[in-house]
């Protein structure tokens, strides 16, 4: 196991293996399957439940923690794109949740402590809450309206029963292959689409969404 508090070239690591790319085109051809097996499971009652959700919301909030987190940024910004008044929860010039607004959550245990914490405050507020999840019958799966189910090969026992700020905050750091992260590579597949029937459904061009990309980067 490399030592991760080691100093200097790299913080010490070394080689222990000669480049193969085996791993790494096991890794694609992984997750191309997950996505073909993803394709066949989804739930199309939840896609438009989803959309429905979305059309009827005030204002959209996107909130996920470690790389969900990434997803969720991903997410939003193709919503802002769309023309949707859409915000992520933790930047600084989020504002306050109110009736009206949807929360979606995106969280492949369901079970992430702060993610779940503030899905619990928007509920009291009234708030609609939707999950990008693999887990609906979850803390987070129980609070939301909508539930858009992503099976990813997640298991709690596996990483310890811990969310993953709990784990970064102890250094315990674990294997990032595609079996403990699959899940979100998946979240980002399937919003993508979503914003793709979106699109349609509203009727917006690329060219819409251009009209509205940062010019300012």
């Amino acid at each position: 196991m490399p030592d991760l508090k080691n100093n200097g070239k790299n913080g010490g690591l070394k080689r222990v293996n000669g480049i193969t790319c085996a791993s790494f085109k096991s890794c694609i051809k992984l997750i191309g399957e997950e996505i073909r097996e993803t394709i066949d499971a989804i739930d199309e009652k939840a896609v438009r439940a989803m959309i429905d959700a979305i059309m009827e919301a005030n204002r959209i909030f996107l909130m996920g923690a470690g790389r969900s987190g990434l997803v969720a940024k991903a997410f939003a910004m193709r919503l802002m794109h769309l023309g949707f008044v859409v915000y992520v929860v933790g930047e600084t010039t989020t504002p306050a949740v109110e009736e009206g607004d949807l929360v979606i959550a995106i969280t492949g245990s369901g079970e992430t402590l702060n993610i779940a914490n503030m899905a619990k405050i928007a509920k009291s507020r009234g708030v609609a809450i939707a999950s990008v999840t693999s887990n609906s019958s979850s803390t987070i799966g129980k609070l939301s309206d909508v539930i858009l189910e992503v099976k990813g090969r997640f298991d709690r026992k596996v990483v310890g029963g811990e969310d993953y700020i709990e784990r970064q905050l102890k250094g315990e750091y674990r294997s990032l292959t595609p079996l403990g992260t699959i899940f979100e590579t998946l979240s980002l597949v399937v919003l993508d689409a979503l914003i793709a029937e979106l699109m349609a459904v509203i009727g917006a061009s690329e060219s819409d969404l251009k009209a509205r990309h940062a010019v300012l980067e």
